[in-house]
């Protein structure tokens, strides 16, 4: 028997994608198929993924299931994060003022710039050069 979903949410952060899926259980955080702490090695990382729910008290009350892809460490994190975010305002609205005073429901804007063409990057110019 298939368990129940009790909330999805989708996070994206830089050029990361989270699917987050929030079931009855005991806690644990499994990211494409590994343990938390397996998946995310620097417990930072781990620590971003678990604030919302550590925010809302919930953290020993539901198991967490997430489909990460794109970008890198930083991102996937922030991306868990923010799907996480979503996916608790879907099993309780009360849980929607503490997550956005804390400003995990606002999705961070920030990308990486596009190159130019005639640059080094995406800002950098060649080097000037008077004779």
């Amino acid at each position: 028997m298939a368990k129940k979903n009790l909330g999805i949410g989708l996070g994206r952060r830089k050029t990361s994608v989270a699917r987050v899926y929030l079931r009855d259980g005991v806690g644990n955080i499994v990211i494409n198929g590994k343990d938390i702490s397996a998946y995310f090695v620097q417990v930072e990382h781990a620590q971003t993924v678990r604030q919302p729910l550590l925010v809302t008290s919930s953290a020993s009350k539901l198991d967490v299931l997430i489909n990460v892809f794109g970008g890198g460490v930083n991102g996937q994190a922030g991306a868990c994060r923010h799907g996480v975010a979503r996916a608790l305002c879907q099993v309780d609205q009360e849980n929607y003022l503490p997550l956005r005073k804390n400003g995990f429901l606002t999705r961070d804007s920030r990308m990486v710039e596009r190159k130019k063409y005639g640059r080094r990057g995406a800002r950098r110019r060649f080097q000037f050069s008077k004779r």
